[in-house]
């Protein structure tokens, strides 16, 4: 078993796509902006909140339009992140598993830096060893850096280190990184769009704590 398991958030550990849309359609609203399906809300997040604004608002909106939507968004869900949100089915008893068993856990994400601190304190308090969300003047995934710098701070190599996600996004991070990949089909894409990255694909929390523990069902 890998030393370090790096996790995904949004679609890998927690379902939080309705609290997202529920926000974004708050925000377009604000503005007499038309609403978004929650479909079109799955297909728009992966690449952090400034780019689901950006997809979500109406084709050649005005840049200052956008900010506007953009702050109501970010206002809002700072405020409502966990309304509906929840875990994954065994997501919980997978990390406490991964825990007893010596690894070390560390979350990267595209999420804003400050809700996904508050959302893994909430929901797995006293879990994580590092929690990276998106922060100003450090690159998003698919670049490598915050799984890079998670890496360092724990006091691994890449080489001990799996990175664990539901997209293209998170295939491509972990490309990048140059670390083994695992992805899990109950996100926001799909498995056909992972299959391409030749890495193994869980379809539960148990089949996934068993590809990283190298146990048989």
């Amino acid at each position: 078993m890998k030393k370090l398991v790096i996790f995904d958030l949004d679609g890998t550990l927690l379902y939080t796509l309705e609290d997202l849309h529920a926000s974004t359609n708050f925000a377009l609203e604000s503005e007499g902006l038309p609403a978004r399906s929650l479909d079109e809300v799955r297909r728009f997040v992966g690449n952090g909140i400034r780019k689901l604004i950006e997809r979500a608002v109406p084709q050649g909106t005005a840049p200052e339009l956008t900010d506007r939507v953009f702050a109501v968004f970010v206002r809002h869900y700072d405020a409502n992140c966990m309304v509906l949100t929840r875990p994954y089915p065994g997501i919980p008893e997978l990390l406490m598993r991964l825990k007893e068993q010596g690894a070390k856990l560390g979350l990267v994400s595209n999420k804003a830096d400050e809700p996904a601190k508050a959302l893994i304190a909430h929901y797995f308090p006293g879990v994580f060893d590092s929690v990276v969300g998106e922060r100003e003047n450090v690159r998003k995934k698919p670049a490598p850096d915050s799984v890079l710098e998670t890496v360092r701070s724990l006091g691994c190599t890449i080489e001990d280190a799996v990175y664990v996600g539901d997209s293209d996004v998170d295939g491509r991070t972990a490309v990048n990184a140059g670390c083994d990949c695992v992805l899990v089909s109950w996100g926001f894409r799909g498995r056909e769009t992972l299959e391409p990255f030749g890495c193994p694909i869980a379809d539960s929390a148990q089949e996934l704590l068993n590809i990283l523990t190298e146990e048989k069902p």
